[in-house]
């Protein structure tokens, strides 16, 4: 099995990033907490979950929760979301000023409450528009030395797809990398993603290209860098629950060879520190409703999981909350020494996907 074609450094502006494996910002689950996980694991860079060029609500609790990189290592990669150019500048150098060594736009997000704000996905309608705010924010951080990134998806609906125009135009105006989602906002995460337009983009521009989507396994990472020649890749819903993958893909494709599945204790240490973690970011009472997401995607595969899931559902204290996944984990560690192997998981669950729309706004 040949190796990965992808550079072993790829640059962002000034920054070096050691490998081409990104996590997807992910409204309601790419918090701080998780970025580390995952950067710990493996990944080589994550983008924050996107905060908004609102002013009124930057001072937001859930604002400044998003904007928390306290401890986190660099660079520092903050998306905004926003239908004004001027205000998506403001919002760029605000972040810039606590602490953004990076900033991301985001014109990919798909949910209903972002596009009918025509943020998110529904710019790539207005093309002129999706420019202008790209132009406005380079030229707000470019005196800072703080490069500029956008995410997109392929086009509005199969009728439009648009983004290798939108690509050109973008490299002119100074962006420095773009990721392209290889779905239509109309696809929502239905469907399977799409990467010959993902290639495309890539052949229209010079700056680096990340391919996006339905990246689920190492095998399917490497076939998605063949399709597209991408210069990275950003994994997102896969890494729900198993922030390993990014060691998992890496080691594939250095070697053409699969990691065993992790060990039953590590998993067990590592959902313990996650949970210290994000109690320690939400607080007690927000904290262990938040975590039940993350619980349920750890265990939704593995023995005895579900149950888990109901238990963990009626538990509205944190400590109750982290003793009954420690006592999960150690039975589970009593059965079997590590994980099963990870089946393909090509689609989630409809419920899961409701709910990171309904968080996403």
């Amino acid at each position: 099995m040949p190796a990965s074609r992808v550079p072993d450094v790829l640059h962002i502006g000034p920054y070096a990033l050691p490998n081409a494996l990104f996590v997807a910002p992910m409204a309601g689950v790419t918090d701080r907490p998780f970025r580390q996980l995952c950067k710990r694991l493996g990944a080589g860079y994550a983008v924050s979950e996107m905060v908004t060029s609102r002013k009124d609500l930057w001072d937001s609790l859930k604002t400044s929760r998003r904007a928390n990189h306290e401890g986190e290592p660099g660079p520092i990669a903050v998306q905004i979301a926003g239908t004004d150019a001027d205000m998506m500048a403001e919002a760029a150098l605000y972040n810039v000023q606590r602490g953004a060594q990076i900033i991301d736009i985001n014109m990919g997000c798909p949910a209903k409450k972002v596009c009918n704000k025509w943020a998110g996905s529904a710019l790539m309608q207005n093309e002129a528009l999706a420019e202008s705010i790209a132009a406005a924010v380079v030229q707000a951080c470019a005196p800072h030395g703080v490069p500029v990134t956008l995410k997109m998806r392929t086009g509005w609906c199969a009728q439009h797809k648009n983004a290798v125009q939108l690509a050109r135009r973008f490299e002119v105006v100074g962006i420095q990398m773009l990721t392209v989602h290889g779905r239509t906002r109309e696809q929502g995460y239905k469907g399977e993603a799409e990467y010959d337009t993902v290639a495309a983009v890539k052949q229209a521009v010079r700056i680096p290209v990340v391919a996006n989507g339905d990246i689920t396994s190492p095998e399917k990472a490497l076939a998605v860098l063949q399709a597209t020649g991408a210069d990275a890749l950003m994994i997102g819903r896969a890494a729900q629950g198993r922030p390993w993958i990014f060691r998992e893909v890496a080691h594939y494709l250095a070697t053409g060879t699969h990691l065993a599945p992790p060990l039953v204790e590590e998993v067990r240490q590592l959902l313990l520190e996650h949970l210290q973690d994000h109690y320690s970011l939400y607080g007690q009472a927000t904290g262990v409703r938040s975590a039940r997401k993350h619980i349920a995607w750890y265990v939704r595969e593995l023995p005895g999981g579900e149950p888990l899931r109901r238990h963990i559902n009626t538990l509205e204290d944190c400590q109750a909350q982290y003793q009954a996944v420690d006592d999960y984990f150690v039975q589970l560690g009593q059965r079997m020494q590590r994980l099963p192997p990870s089946s393909t998981l090509d689609t989630l669950m409809e419920s899961e996907l409701d709910c990171l729309a309904e968080v996403a706004a």
